[in-house]
C-alpha cells in the first residue's frame, strides 16, 4: 500500500511487529535473545502469514498434517477476528484443534535496521516449504491431497495483492521496475533464485529443489579465508559504502561496475546493538548490494559480489 508506513508501495514478505497478546512473551531490547530465533519470533511468523495472506501454517491435532479442515468462510472470519484483535491467535487455533507448525520453519538471515533509519527493526526471516502436492494443486484433488488456498489481501487493512510467484519471477519484476524490492527481500529472493527455480514450461522436481536448497542454507561458508556465518546465523544491518546514498556525491573506493548515482550497501556489520552483546554475530562479506535509491523506493537493485565492486576496504561509509 502506498500509505503504509513501512515499505510503501512496495511487494514484501508476510511479517509485522510481535505482540505479547498473540505471541508470548517478548524478550526486551535489553536481552541477547531480543535478536536470536525463539519462540515469540515464530509464532509471529505464522501468525502474520495467516493474517495478511490466509495461508495458516498449522498441523491438526488430529492428523498431524497441514490443518485444512475448515471452510473458507470460517477461515476469513478467523483472521479477520485475529487481525482486529478480537481473538487471540491461540485461542483460534486451540478452537480449531489446530497447532502452529513453529517447528518447520527455517531460519533464514535476520535484519537489524541501520542506526540512522527514524524507525528500526529486528526482523527475523524465515522459509516455509509447504507440501509439494499443494504447490500447484490439480483442478480436481485426489481425496488425500492437501489443497492450499491461494494466497489473498487483507481487504487492504495493510496490503492490496497477495500472490505466489517463482523467486526468478520477483526478481524480473523487480530489475524491469514493474515492483519495488527493497534490498532484503531482493538479496533472499536473489540467492533462492538458484534453486527454487520453477516455471510452468519446466515442471520441477520439489523434493531436489528442497534438498539442494538446504544443503545450501546448513553448508559451512567462507571467505577471502575467514569463515562466513550459515545463512541461518547471519545477522545483517546495511552500512551505506561511499559519500551520499542518493548519488549526489561520488563513490569513494567503488569500482567501474557502478556509477556514482548507485549506493553500494556493505552487508558484512551485525549491527551495534548486536555487536555490543559479544555474541559474535556476523553479516555477510561476500556479497554488496547496489541499488538508485528514489524517492519511491530503490531501483535497478543488483547483487554483486564483494571483489567485482570494492577495490579496497579503506571505503568511507555513509549514511543510509
Amino acid at each position: 500500500m502506498n500509505k503504509a508506513s513501512s515499505f510503501p508501495s512496495a511487494h514484501v514478505f508476510p511479517g509485522g511487529a510481535l505482540s505479547s497478546t498473540h505471541d508470548g512473551a517478548i524478550p526486551p531490547p535489553t536481552s541477547p535473545t531480543h535478536h536470536e530465533d525463539g519462540p515469540a519470533y515464530r509464532l509471529a511468523a505464522v501468525r502474520e502469514t495467516f493474517e495478511e495472506c490466509g495461508i495458516l501454517l498449522a498441523t491438526s491435532k488430529n492428523t498431524g498434517q497441514l490443518f485444512t479442515d475448515i471452510s473458507d468462510t470460517e477461515r476469513e472470519e478467523g483472521r479477520r477476528a485475529v487481525h482486529s484483535g478480537k481473538l487471540r491467535f491461540p485461542e483460534l487455533l486451540e478452537k480449531w484443534g489446530a497447532v502452529p507448525d513453529t517447528q518447520r520453519l527455517i531460519p533464514f538471515t535476520r535484519w537489524i535496521t541501520p542506526p540512522s533509519m527514524p524507525k528500526r527493526f529486528s526482523t527475523q526471516m524465515y522459509l516455509y516449504f509447504l507440501p509439494p502436492s499443494s504447490a500447484s494443486p490439480s483442478s480436481s484433488p485426489g481425496p488425500d491431497e492437501l489443497v492450499i488456498p491461494a494466497p489473498t489481501h487483507d481487504g487492504g487493512i495493510e496490503h492490496t495483492a497477495a500472490r505466489f510467484l517463482p523467486p526468478a519471477t520477483w526478481l524480473h519484476l523487480a530489475r524491469t521496475n514493474q515492483v519495488l524490492l527493497f534490498p532484503p527481500q531482493f538479496f533472499l529472493l536473489h540467492l533462492l533464485s538458484r534453486y527454487l527455480c520453477a516455471t510452468t514450461t519446466t515442471p520441477p522436481s520439489p523434493t531436489l529443489e528442497r534438498t539442494a536448497l538446504l544443503s545450501f542454507l546448513r553448508a559451512p561458508r567462507s571467505y577471502a579465508g575467514t569463515a562466513e556465518p550459515t545463512w541461518a546465523d547471519a545477522c545483517i544491518s546495511p552500512i551505506t559504502l561511499g559519500k551520499g546514498a542518493y548519488g549526489d556525491a561520488s563513490q569513494d573506493g567503488v569500482g567501474g561496475v557502478v556509477d556514482r548515482h548507485t549506493a553500494v550497501l556493505d552487508l558484512s556489520s551485525a549491527g551495534a546493538e548486536v555487536e555490543a552483546l559479544g555474541a559474535g554475530r556476523k553479516g555477510v562479506r561476500e556479497w554488496v548490494v547496489t541499488a538508485k535509491f528514489r524517492r519511491e523506493g530503490p531501483r535497478d537493485v543488483a547483487v554483486r559480489r564483494r571483489g567485482d565492486v570494492l577495490r579496497g576496504e579503506e571505503v568511507g561509509r555513509g549514511k543510509l
